[in-house]
């Protein structure tokens, strides 16, 4: 069992940042691949970033490529999402995710899930 819990959202203006974390609470976290998604009201949820297990292979949904940057620390047990020059349309409560060793872009394939932290972009 892995439990996640998110932080880092908040509100922030078009074109700021934030800094989402993601801590895990199993020591094999560095076992897991991570990934990001969203979603906002009456919308399913979506891909936003995956990053494989060592850390060494990262993947993005192209609505948020060359903006979000995703990285873990396995010391930490924790996966970050940096997001820069956010945008309302980015507007969503995000979810960070994990499934043994490889990565995926699709929901049904990650086996845990945090309760999710709102990120609101304001025009």
């Amino acid at each position: 069992q892995v439990q996640l819990v998110e932080s880092g959202g908040g509100l922030v203006q078009a074109g700021g940042s934030l800094r989402l974390s993601c801590a895990a609470s199993r020591r094999t976290f560095g076992n897991y691949a991570m990934g990001w998604f969203r979603q906002s009201p009456g919308k399913e949820r979506e891909f936003v970033a995956a990053i494989s297990w060592s850390g060494a292979n990262t993947y993005y949904a192209d609505s948020v490529k060359g903006r979000f940057t995703i990285s873990r620390d396995n010391v930490k047990n924790t996966v970050y999402l940096q997001m820069n020059n956010l945008q309302p349309e980015d507007t969503a409560v995000y979810h960070c995710a994990a499934r043994p060793f490889s990565t995926s872009h699709r929901t049904h394939d990650y086996d845990y899930w945090g309760q999710g932290t709102q990120v609101t972009v304001s025009s």
